[in-house]
């Protein structure tokens, strides 16, 4: 048996697996699909349109039509999936990691409602509506749903367990949810301008938004690319962290941090979409295993691609350019989260 040195206060490299190269190899071929996807995604809509027209619209705009719907339409709505997909997909992955709880993501643990509920609040009480101003707002009720799911799951002589923090989640998140919708019924305003944006949705979006919200999505996935050695060694288990000399409130609130960032710049950009972020990271386990240098990478992209698949699965086969990728997206995870519970339960 091979020894393994481990230096106290850093996270644990593990051993280069075997299918190392063949993790590599798929993970090349994830990006390159999800350019393709991705680029084909801008061709699509009430006209189809050549790729030479969207590397025309990119390279050389000239004003004209088709180069007017790619730039202020198309691009932004595909920049959007790529970014929220990604943002979602990761903060899922890390709140798995970070609680041990399988079951967790942004969704799950009341993020996403915190986050719509602060925008819905904005819109009715101020009017708000860019998406520049919208993040922040988002932001807001993504830290005050995170900072009180935490005190309520650790609340008690007990103190926090995985379980504890899904339920607090859940009761968090139906309340946020619950409150949301009755301002939108009785504010008929409020709910005109965000109907399609509470059901999450790619539609609409503009490049200005897009621009406003990608620094603070980007600035979490680069950091969560940074500290995967670190995330792998939380899952691990608080114990194990502990005697590897990691300090858990430090990385913990770290990793809330980045969960932050990117549930919140997603549901400011793209709505509260759901299933992402619980479905992406457990195929990412099923693909590459349990070493997070290679699920948080895995998770991006796969992010990225499925909702950018949701949003064109909508808009091909219902004909609508403001068909909800939310809609679409429940249409596609729920049946497929439901397999894949079934099949690990009746594999173990």
């Amino acid at each position: 048996m091979s020894e393994v040195r481990i230096v106290a206060g850093s996270a644990p490299a593990p051993p280069a697996p075997a299918g190392e190269r063949g993790r590599t190899v798929a993970l090349t071929t994830l990006g390159c699909l999800l350019a393709l996807v991705a680029a084909w995604s801008v061709t699509l809509g009430a006209v189809r349109l050549p790729f030479s027209r969207v590397l025309d619209a990119v390279f050389a705009f000239d004003g004209s039509r088709d180069h007017l719907v790619i730039a202020s339409i198309r691009l932004p709505r595909m920049l959007a999936g790529l970014l929220a997909g990604a943002g979602l997909a990761v903060a899922g992955a890390i709140m798995q990691a970070v609680t041990g709880n399988p079951l967790a993501s942004p969704g799950l643990l009341g993020i996403n409602a915190g986050a719509a509920f602060a925008v819905v609040i904005a819109i009715a009480a101020f009017g708000v509506g860019s998406g520049d101003i919208h993040v922040w707002h988002a932001f807001a009720g993504a830290v005050a749903a995170a900072v009180t799911v935490q005190a309520l799951g650790s609340a008690g002589r007990s103190g926090g367990s995985p379980l504890r923090l899904v339920l607090a989640g859940a009761v968090l998140a139906g309340f946020l949810t619950s409150l949301t919708t009755v301002i939108l019924i009785f504010d008929q305003g409020t709910l005109d301008a965000v109907r399609l944006w509470t059901a999450g949705t790619l539609s609409g979006r503009s490049m200005a938004q897009v621009a406003a919200v990608s620094p603070y999505i980007l600035a979490g996935l680069v950091a969560a690319l940074v500290l995967r050695r670190h995330v792998t060694t939380l899952s691990l288990g608080p114990d194990v962290a502990r005697s590897l000399g990691q300090s858990l409130p430090i990385w913990r609130g770290l990793s809330l941090a980045i969960v932050i960032l990117l549930a919140g710049g997603a549901v400011a950009l793209a709505g509260p979409i759901g299933f992402i972020g619980l479905v992406v990271p457990h195929v990412a386990r099923l693909c590459v295993g349990v070493d997070y240098r290679w699920i948080i990478p895995f998770s991006a992209l796969g992010g990225a691609l499925l909702l950018v698949v949701a949003d064109t699965a909508g808009r091909m086969l219902l004909g609508s350019q403001s068909f909800p990728a939310g809609v679409t997206m429940a249409l596609i995870g729920g049946p497929f989260f439901i397999w894949l519970a079934r099949s690990r339960v009746g594999g173990r």
